[in-house]
C-alpha cells in the first residue's frame, strides 16, 4: 500500500488533541533485569543476578499510554484495589501525564501486577497477582459513573473497550457504555477476550488476534487463506452487527474486513521484517492507532497500514513499550511512500 507524504501527514495531524475513553482491564508491568551465568545447587533452574527493577502502566493504561504518545488525550476508567500497589499504580500515571481522575479503589479487589523475570535479555519467568473475578455491582456503579462523567465533560472522539479477562469489563459495565454511546454517536472500537467476546454488539471495530477469533467463533481460521478470513469476519459481522473486524496475524500481518456503502470492503497487509525480541503490548498499540485512524476519518488502507508498522515496530523491545510516534511517523513516509527521507511530524 502506497499513499502521498501529505496523507501521512493529514493523518498525524488528525490525532492531536483526539479525547479518546478507555475502559478496561488495568495492571503494573514489572520487570526483574538481571544477569544468568549459573544454574541454581538447589534445582535444575537459572539464578538471575538481579540489576534493574523497573514498573510500567499495562493493559488498558498501556493503551492509555500509546494514546497519549500519539498526541491524543487518554480517558482512562478502571478499578484497582486500596492496596500498597495502588498508589504505585497512580504513581505511574501522574509520571506519565494521564489522569486519575477515572480510576477506582475498590476494597474488593487488589491491583494486578504481573512480574517479569528478564535473564540476559530473554523472559524467563511471568509471576502474575490479581484477582479476575467480575467487579462487585457496586463498582460496576460506580464505573459507568465515572465513563458518564467524562463523556458529559469532554468532547470524546472514540471509546475503547481494553478487555483482559481481569473482570472489569462485565456484561452490565458493557451494556451500560454501549448505550451511553449510541446515544451520543460515539464509535466504540474492542480489544476482547474470550470471556465476553460475544458481548459487544453494534460497536465499529472489534480487533481479535487469530486465536481470539477462532475460540470466540468456535472454528478454525487459517491466516494463509484469505477466503477462511473473509468467511469467519463475515460470520461475526453477522453475528454481532459489527462495522469492521480487523484481525491481527502475527507474522502474517492485520486483516481488516470493512463494510463500507453495504459493500464489503478487504485489506491484508503483510507484516514487515522485524528483529523481534518481545511481543508483549503489541495488542494495546494496535488498537490504540486502529481507534485515532478511525477517529481522524482514515481509510481501512492507511488504517491497516499504520496499525501493521506500529504493532511491528514495538515488537522490536523487550518488554511492554508504547510506539514511538516520531520513529512511527518515520517508518510510515519510508514504507507506505515512495520518498527516501522524512522531516518529523
Amino acid at each position: 500500500m502506497k499513499t502521498s507524504p501529505e496523507k501521512i501527514k493529514e493523518a498525524f495531524a488528525g490525532f492531536e488533541g483526539k479525547h479518546v475513553l478507555i475502559l478496561g482491564d488495568v495492571m503494573i508491568d514489572s520487570y526483574l533485569r538481571g544477569k544468568v551465568d549459573r544454574i541454581s545447587p538447589e534445582a535444575p533452574v537459572p539464578v538471575v543476578l538481579l540489576s534493574k527493577r523497573e514498573n510500567m502502566l499495562g493493559g488498558a493504561a498501556n493503551v492509555a499510554l500509546n494514546v497519549r504518545s500519539l498526541g491524543a488525550v487518554p480517558l482512562l476508567c478502571s478499578v484497582i484495589g486500596q492496596d500498597h500497589r495502588a498508589q504505585d499504580f497512580i504513581d505511574l500515571l501522574q509520571h506519565d501525564g494521564i489522569s486519575d481522575v477515572g480510576i477506582i479503589r475498590s476494597t474488593d479487589r487488589i491491583t494486578t501486577i504481573k512480574f517479569r523475570i528478564i535473564g540476559n535479555n530473554y523472559q524467563m519467568l511471568r509471576v502474575d497477582e490479581e484477582i479476575d473475578t467480575d467487579l462487585a455491582h457496586s463498582d460496576e456503579i460506580l464505573l459507568i459513573q465515572k465513563a458518564k462523567e467524562q463523556l458529559e465533560s469532554h468532547n470524546i472522539s472514540v471509546i475503547i473497550f481494553q478487555d483482559y479477562n481481569k473482570g472489569v469489563l462485565t456484561p452490565f459495565v458493557i451494556d451500560s457504555i454501549l448505550a451511553l454511546a449510541a446515544t451520543r454517536g460515539i464509535p466504540v472500537v474492542v480489544d476482547p477476550k474470550k470471556k465476553n467476546f460475544n458481548a459487544y454488539k453494534g460497536v465499529e471495530l472489534f480487533k481479535p488476534n487469530l486465536k481470539e477469533l477462532r475460540e470466540g467463533l468456535k472454528t478454525d481460521v487459517d491466516a494463509s487463506d484469505i477466503e477462511s478470513l473473509r468467511k469467519a469476519s463475515a460470520m461475526l459481522r453477522q453475528q454481532q452487527s459489527v462495522r469492521s473486524i480487523m484481525v491481527t496475524l502475527s507474522e502474517k500481518g492485520v486483516y481488516l474486513n470493512r463494510e463500507v456503502d453495504g459493500k464489503p470492503v478487504e485489506v491484508l497487509i503483510p507484516a514487515h521484517f522485524r528483529n523481534i525480541s518481545d511481543v508483549s503490548g503489541a495488542g494495546d498499540t494496535v488498537i490504540s492507532i486502529a481507534s485515532l485512524c478511525l477517529a481522524a476519518n482514515l481509510s481501512p488502507e492507511l488504517t491497516v497500514a499504520l496499525s501493521n508498522l506500529a504493532g511491528g515496530l514495538v515488537c522490536e523491545h523487550v518488554g511492554v513499550v508504547p510506539i514511538d510516534k516520531n520513529r512511527l511517523f518515520s517508518e510510515a513516509m519510508l514504507m507506505l511512500t515512495n520518498i527516501d527521507h522524512a522531516g518529523q511530524p
